[in-house]
């Protein structure tokens, strides 16, 4: 039985409601001519360029204080200062050179179904994309054609924005890595012209889908994206049809595929690693509008050895997380951050965590294909962190879910408001780079203005308790890495 369930009718007094909108009014609208534009097809519409004031690269608003208080001395708050109504994560996009393969293999290791593609059997001869699913998570791989099948087919790519030599000069860079973090938002043009509006960089303008889906991107750090998506309809989300509530281009795959299902139900938070925190803050707070959510220094995380600092920026709503680290110079021994940097040769999606609704059955599940296709973990803590646990944990955790906790190599922290259940798994490609956080928050279950009851954006926190802890793990299987280098 997962844990939240204990916690249901342990309500707070309701909030109050969420904005859905922001108070910073929307610019006049962008002059695209001179940004580039998705490949068009006889469905996707690019919208008709405007005059427009751009104030992209705003030099004062860029200049705005930042100054890491760490840990004890943060105080949060929520100013409603989204810039554009943000509703959820979207999907997020891997690009690989092998999507079905890499599609196949998170699929099997997460539990979660290949529900959608689009592909040659589907008329693309651009890109072959395969749409994984599990609960409101939706992980999407993408790999290129050969250019010998796809000259002069643009018109039949499912994602707009798809470069085939771009993606796999992506592959070459990074390996395995995420393009793109996808959110769903109110309108998809109003959103790209705010964001580039305060400094955001252009990569894709707005384009509508099939008349009905909104698309647009702009930089997030590094290579990375990040993708708006919109609905005019707002009942694509009851279409059984992914071409409605996914994006248009994508069929429904085989029902046997729709079998998997190890608990984890959503994306929780993206972590990005960067060179120097201050200027990647500044610059996706300022097109953005998010506020600081909570931050860590390395002294509030680090170990004797290497350390980060960390910001983590939130959404009006507070549900979508992005979290950003740098690494410390000047330790020991390298940052775990600096050797992400130099395998991934710059910035980056760092990890992903997910959700679970029954932690103890997900890493059963996960753990009994950790080695037949599935993904490995990180070392287990000793024992005596489990000695100590039920201090830490108070009356949250049974007995018998502190032993399962121990049995599965589960981490356990909290906060003032709620605990934290999580764990990593090693790098899921062949370099030191991404790796994959399951989670379980518990508590802080509060009722809104209509009676849905619903979670309280990451509750228990980020695990800062246990960031030694993981600190000291990544870096013993670091030092493995670097025994073998020297042996060979």
């Amino acid at each position: 039985m997962s844990i939240l369930c204990r916690y249901n009718l342990l309500l707070h007094p309701a909030p109050a409601s969420l904005s859905t909108s922001s108070s910073n009014s929307i610019p006049p609208r962008v002059s695209l001519s001179h940004l580039p534009h998705p490949l068009h097809s006889t469905t996707t519409t690019a919208i008709t360029p405007q005059p427009y004031s751009n104030t992209m690269g705003n030099k004062t608003e860029l200049q705005s204080d930042f100054k890491l208080v760490g840990f004890k001395n943060f105080v949060r708050t929520n100013p409603k200062s989204d810039r554009f109504q943000v509703n959820r994560f979207h999907h997020i996009e891997f690009w690989c050179t092998d999507a079905t393969n890499a599609a196949s293999r998170f699929s099997w290791g997460l539990g979660m179904p290949i529900v959608a593609k689009s592909d040659l059997s589907t008329g693309n001869l651009i890109h072959a994309s395969y749409l994984l699913r599990s609960g409101d998570l939706s992980f999407l791989f993408s790999a290129p054609y050969s250019p010998s099948i796809s000259a002069g087919a643009a018109s039949t790519a499912a994602i707009p924005t798809f470069d085939a030599a771009a993606c796999l000069s992506f592959a070459s860079k990074h390996g395995l890595g995420v393009r793109a973090i996808a959110l769903e938002v109110a309108d998809a043009e109003a959103a790209f012209r705010a964001s580039v509006a305060h400094g955001a960089e252009a990569v894709s303008s707005p384009a509508l889908l099939e008349g009905r889906t909104g698309f647009a991107e702009v930089r997030l750090y590094g290579d990375v994206v990040l993708r708006y998506v919109s609905y005019k309809d707002a009942s694509h989300a009851s279409d059984t049809d992914p071409s409605r509530w996914f994006l248009p281009g994508f069929e429904a795959s085989a029902a046997a595929f729709q079998e998997l299902d190890y608990g984890i139900r959503r994306l929780d938070h993206a972590v990005g690693n960067v060179p120097e925190l201050a200027p990647a803050v500044r610059y996706l707070k300022n097109f953005t509008g998010f506020h600081e959510f909570a931050e860590f220094t390395a002294e509030d995380v680090g170990t004797t050895e290497s350390g980060l600092n960390s910001v983590v920026l939130a959404n009006n709503s507070e549900t979508v997380l992005l979290p950003l680290n740098e690494p410390v110079y000047g330790t020991k021994r390298r940052s775990q951050i600096e050797t992400y940097l130099e395998h991934n040769e710059g910035a980056g999606v760092q990890h992903l965590a997910l959700v679970s609704n029954d932690i103890f059955r997900t890493l059963r599940e996960m753990r009994k294909r950790s080695f037949v296709g599935g993904f490995e973990f990180m070392p287990s803590p000793p024992p005596t962190y489990y000695a100590n646990l039920h201090k830490r944990a108070g009356d949250v955790l049974t007995v018998d879910q502190i032993k399962q906790c121990e049995e599965l190599g589960i981490l356990v922290d909290r906060d003032d408001q709620g605990t934290l259940l999580q764990i990593f798994t090693k790098p899921v490609g062949d370099r030191p780079t991404i790796f994959i956080e399951i989670i379980e928050r518990v508590g802080c279950m509060v009722e809104d203005e209509e009676g849905k009851v619903y979670q309280k954006g990451a509750c228990g926190g980020f695990g800062k308790g246990n960031f030694s802890e993981l600190f000291k793990s990544i870096e013993e299987y670091e030092k493995t890495l670097l025994e073998a280098r020297r042996t060979s």
